[in-house]
């Protein structure tokens, strides 16, 4: 298994032309083809205001709608240029980035988007939990802040025995054999079904596909799970987080908070998820 083809999304926000680096980084590692893929959150205009101005609205949304692809185009290539890497491609779409990437997607390997920051990018704040629970590719969110120097030499991996979390293990599997090494962790074990004894089962499995694994448990309180992540992914100096999307409904992990909000909102380091 590898990645043949790198989605990265481009947006307007001023993180775009790193985050495209970071993904010609990852598609020159791995051979692969990187597509640029346009598309912001359409803003939905109703009501009487809208209804006497249509026709001048919509012409200045096309106008703003042109020139916002032709500036992410810029920062594509801008991005693409850093790292020399010619397997590229260009798209772009008027359409909402929430439908256009999960397309665009299921013929990818991997999805690379940005961190909802406090810049404005164009898109809503929640689009990486949406592309998380629909694309059916594996997700590599990228902060917003701070200056991404590597990807996967240290990964801290968080299992919990789920098929959510079996899918992230899965799909970061070709970034886990090229890490220096990978840290398990699993968090209340025992309120899993985890085996005789938690995370050696999972431990043993990528050991035998050649990646340098180191197996630990914590006990934690179940609402503390998510800090509990980020405290042990800075202790060890990871510069990645593999973590299943969302094991719980959405509508529950945002009333209630849960693992999954918590990193995508305060991730330091890039998380990887899959659902």
């Amino acid at each position: 298994m590898s990645y043949k083809t790198i989605l990265v999304h481009v947006d307007v926000g001023a993180k775009a032309a790193d985050r495209v680096e970071i993904a010609a980084r990852l598609a020159e590692t791995y051979d692969a083809h990187l597509v640029g893929v346009h598309a912001l959150t359409q803003i939905r205009l109703q009501g009487a205001v809208y209804a006497q101005a249509a026709s001048i609205i919509d012409e200045a949304m096309k106008r703003a709608a042109v020139d916002s692809a032709k500036r992410s185009e810029a920062a594509f290539n801008e991005g693409v240029k850093r790292v020399g890497w010619s397997k590229v491609e260009w798209r772009a779409s008027a359409r909402d980035a929430s439908l256009v990437l999960p397309l665009h997607a299921r013929y990818a390997d991997m999805v690379v988007i940005g961190q909802a920051g406090r810049e404005d990018t164009g898109v809503a704040a929640d689009l990486p939990d949406q592309i998380a629970l629909t694309a059916g590719r594996p997700m590599l969110v990228v902060p917003y802040a701070g200056k991404i120097e590597s990807i996967g030499q240290r990964v801290l991996v968080t299992w919990n025995a789920s098929r959510e979390s079996t899918r992230a293990v899965t799909d970061a599997l070709p970034l886990l054999q090229r890490a220096k090494h990978v840290h398990v962790v699993s968090f209340n074990p025992d309120d899993g079904d985890h085996g005789d004894q938690p995370g050696a089962d999972i431990g043993l499995w990528l050991a035998r596909h050649g990646v340098k694994v180191d197996v630990s448990r914590q006990t934690v309180p179940n609402h503390d799970i998510g800090a509990q992540i980020l405290s042990r992914a800075a202790d060890l100096g990871v510069d990645l987080i593999v973590s299943g999307a969302y094991g719980h409904s959405r509508v529950r992990e945002l009333m209630l908070g849960g693992v999954t909000k918590l990193l995508l909102d305060s991730m330091t380091v890039p998380v990887m998820m899959s659902h």
